[in-house]
């Protein structure tokens, strides 16, 4: 009791927060509940049952710590109940043998949703040049639960490596839905998608829909810090244009609600700082909704117990929020 004391006394003025600071989207309601109160998260994704509303998004494929980086996301998938994409499965199809970077069914369980992912341009490539058994059996390799497609012509356009990509993605996809007999995500890579572009994804019967919305790591920022050719600064602009997480909500929420959209499980991701955001996108998107994280989970994932401790807080602070603070309408 001293020491803790102590501590508020010599730490009083590091832990000062102005009022600048405050969070306009909550209510703290601290009478109306109790810690030992239960608290259902509960949410049915992909025709799966998750403990909590959490999606482990997809980060790594390929690098020389995939394997044990997906290997312990997957563990703590099956610890907390909660579902999981893998990154780009490309390096697996250009080499068969790098089948146990990705092969992570056995420790994520079977009642889960485990999803690889491709990007739209090798997915183009695939359908042109007729090679979806390709595809197919490598998912089968896999047994995953389906597959996310993630769109990014921005990040493309400025990589200098970048793919052009010969007709509308969403043509593409249109063509691997009559292929497949498995779900599929679609998602952007942290610039989010406008309106006309979540209408016709959710005229399409989608397993489900990823935001990837502006906020957080935006691979096309990213590919400028890597491109260093000359002139390319002049691209600039392009690391501001996007849609936010709410602005997406708010037109799924309409197309949902006016009877306009065939899909009925999304994804939050793209700003996820915290729990207290995945507390409010859940409880603000309609349908089957999940919040994802990327970025904040790469950091601890080289270290299953690193990684554990922090997913045990996260799910900690999400059951205390789900108690004591309240969504402001």
């Amino acid at each position: 009791m001293k020491d803790r004391k102590k501590d508020h006394i010599k730490l009083a003025e590091e832990a000062y927060v102005g009022i600048d600071q405050l969070d306009p989207r909550f209510s703290y309601e601290p009478l109306l509940s109790s810690h030992a109160e239960g608290v259902d998260l509960s949410v049915s994704f992909l025709g799966s049952k998750l403990v909590y509303p959490i999606w482990i998004s997809s980060m790594t494929g390929g690098t020389g710590t995939a394997k044990e980086i997906n290997q312990n996301l997957a563990k703590v998938a099956a610890k907390y109940r909660i579902g999981m994409g893998l990154g780009s499965i490309r390096p697996l199809l250009d080499n068969p043998k790098l089948i146990d970077d990705f092969a992570v069914r056995k420790y994520i369980g079977d009642g889960l949703p485990l999803m690889a992912n491709i990007g739209i341009a090798q997915l183009e490539d695939i359908i042109l040049g007729h090679k979806y058994d390709t595809l197919k059996e490598a998912l089968d390799r896999l047994e995953v639960t389906g597959l996310i497609v993630h769109v990014n012509p921005m990040q493309e356009f400025i990589q200098f490596e970048g793919d052009r990509f010969k007709y509308p993605p969403i043509d593409t996809i249109k063509h691997l839905l009559d292929l497949s007999d498995y779900p599929v995500v679609v998602k952007e890579v942290g610039c989010g998608m406008g309106p006309e572009s979540l209408k016709a994804l959710c005229s399409l019967p989608l397993g489900a829909i990823e935001f990837a919305a502006f906020g957080g790591t935006n691979f096309s920022a990213l590919e400028m810090l890597r491109n260093s050719e000359l002139g390319s600064d002049a691209l600039q602009g392009l690391s501001t244009i996007g849609h936010s997480a709410d602005e997406m909500i708010a037109i799924v929420n309409q197309l949902t609600t006016s009877g306009s959209s065939q899909v009925t499980d999304f994804i939050v991701s793209g700003g996820v700082s915290s729990f207290l955001d995945g507390h409010y996108y859940t409880d603000k998107c309609e349908g089957n909704t999940l919040y994802g994280m990327a970025y904040r989970l790469l950091k601890y994932a080289e270290s299953y117990d690193n990684l554990d401790q922090f997913m045990e807080k996260e799910v900690g602070g999400l059951e205390f929020a789900r108690r004591f603070i309240r969504i402001k309408k």
